[in-house]
């Protein structure tokens, strides 16, 4: 068993943790005070390679591993833990979009993706259908030569900024297998777009999209009228560990300032540092991230490798956000009053965590899929 990163893993790794301590930790509280996140940032995305992670060599990507995913969004997550949706998203486009979309749809969107030109948001949730995927009431009607998109789509991020949309709408039936996916321009006529004021994670521009008898070419559909629920799980599985990376990344950034703090901040003729009862708990912290960590990247490397991992994704989803919240919230505390102010991201990076404990899927969710893989579908709560 190998369980160190191989040259070119840790190379990689290396750039992408300089860019994050150099580019995005120094600007990481601007974006949460209300500045919008320039577009010329997510340029620099593209041309470090990250937009393009999991593109076709042959549409500008460099069609790279998930364990590769998983390294920029924990080292993105150290500097900008937000930051790390849009190399998410953008993995998970390319992954769709090369996967089934039109000859046309890869020719005019994967470049633009990979290059950090081009947004594209994910959208499956609804305002009665969250945790129940299959029970989304988006429609999708074919009209002559085109999908006439009605519905609306909630908590979707970069729902303010975003260029184009994955749309998972009904197109035949009801139940998971009358699901298909859509791309839609979010500037054709009938879009609207109501960002919401979210508690964390602002950069994202997290919000609704309303969609009111939009238009859309049949080429852009994305494989068969029934298999984008499939899609989508699939998306999920390996999301959910980037997404435990990126909360570990900035839980672990957190407690490295603590670390630092601890040394030079004196108490009782001493530093915080030399007192049990302050580093039992940075150690009980890092040994509880590490440990999710290592269950994060473990299930990437099992998709590298074509093998199931929907158990392993699951758990770590539920598993990577909860230890990092914990530690970011211990982080505040164990800086006292300090740790209180906004002046430090201690707070910010807690309220971004925090997010990420709902987006793809609650932990009651990914409960429920570990049960489900353990014990059989026949014993599942839910269908």
């Amino acid at each position: 068993m190998e369980f160190d990163f191989d040259d070119t893993e840790r190379t990689f790794q290396d750039v992408v943790q300089r860019y994050a301590r150099e580019r995005l930790l120094p600007d990481y509280q601007r974006w949460d005070a209300g500045e919008r996140f320039p577009r010329e940032r997510v340029s620099e995305l593209g041309a470090l390679g990250l937009m393009g992670l999991r593109v076709p060599v042959e549409y500008g990507g460099s069609a790279g591993s998930y364990v590769l995913a998983g390294i920029a969004s924990e080292e993105l997550g150290r500097g900008d833990h937000t930051v790390t949706l849009l190399v998410q998203l953008a993995a998970i486009a390319a992954d769709l979009i090369g996967g089934y979309g039109s000859a046309r749809v890869k020719r005019e969107l994967l470049p633009q993706l990979a290059a950090g030109d081009r947004l594209i948001a994910f959208g499956l949730s609804e305002p009665g259908a969250g945790s129940d995927a299959a029970a989304l009431r988006t429609l999708a009607k074919r009209e002559d030569d085109c999908w006439v998109i009605d519905g609306e789509k909630a908590s979707i991020s970069l729902a303010g900024c975003a260029d184009d949309c994955i749309v998972f709408a009904r197109m035949a039936g009801g139940g998971a297998r009358g699901i298909g996916a859509v791309v839609v321009p979010l500037d054709a006529p009938g879009v609207t777009r109501r960002p919401y004021h979210s508690v964390g994670g602002r950069l994202s521009e997290r919000g609704a999209l309303i969609f009111d008898q939009v238009r859309v070419p049949l080429d852009h559909q994305l494989g068969a009228e029934g298999s984008g629920f499939v899609q989508a799980m699939e998306a999920f599985d390996y999301n959910r560990a980037l997404i435990a990376l990126a909360c570990i990344g900035a839980a672990m950034q957190s407690i490295d300032e603590t670390i630092a703090y601890a040394k030079q901040r004196e108490t009782f003729g001493k530093p915080l540092a030399r007192h049990e009862g302050y580093a039992f708990q940075i150690a009980e912290h890092v040994t509880q991230l590490e440990a999710a960590r290592l269950l994060a990247y473990r299930t990437l490397w099992l998709r590298d490798q074509g093998r199931p991992h929907t158990r392993e994704a699951a758990m770590v989803k539920w598993l990577g956000p909860k230890v990092a919240a914990e530690a970011c919230h211990a982080a505040i505390t164990l800086h006292g009053w300090l740790g209180y102010d906004e002046s430090l991201p201690l707070g910010q990076r807690l309220r971004d965590v925090i997010g990420l404990e709902i987006g793809d899927g609650t932990a009651e969710i990914m409960k429920g899929i570990v049960a489900r893989e353990i014990f059989g579908r026949e014993y599942t709560a839910y269908r």
